[in-house]
């Protein structure tokens, strides 16, 4: 399994569309195949910071849907709101 944890730094300004686009694409990201979990946090003490944890069953399923339509333009949108550059890292348990 392949826990990944993204670090990503959205704008003051485009919090709550961040929110509302994360929470109306949930369903379709755990619809991919190989996601079994999948989890948006905020930091308490910073805002604009924002996690994502995702788990998945391969890396190889991680990079189908990397490599999809739907993340390409989802990141697409996404980037645009972006204040600092996004950090990510797999995880084996």
């Amino acid at each position: 399994m392949i826990v990944r944890f993204v670090k990503l730094e959205i704008a003051a300004n485009h919090i709550k569309d961040f929110k509302q686009l994360t929470t109306e694409e949930k369903s379709d990201i755990l619809a991919f195949d190989g996601c079994s979990h999948l989890e948006i946090l905020q930091d308490i003490s910073n805002p604009t910071v924002f996690f994502t944890v995702s788990h998945w069953t391969s890396e190889n399923a991680l990079n189908k849907y990397r490599e999809s339509d739907f993340f390409q333009g989802n990141w697409q949108r996404v980037k645009l709101w972006f204040s600092e550059k996004p950090q990510a890292w797999s995880l084996t348990k």
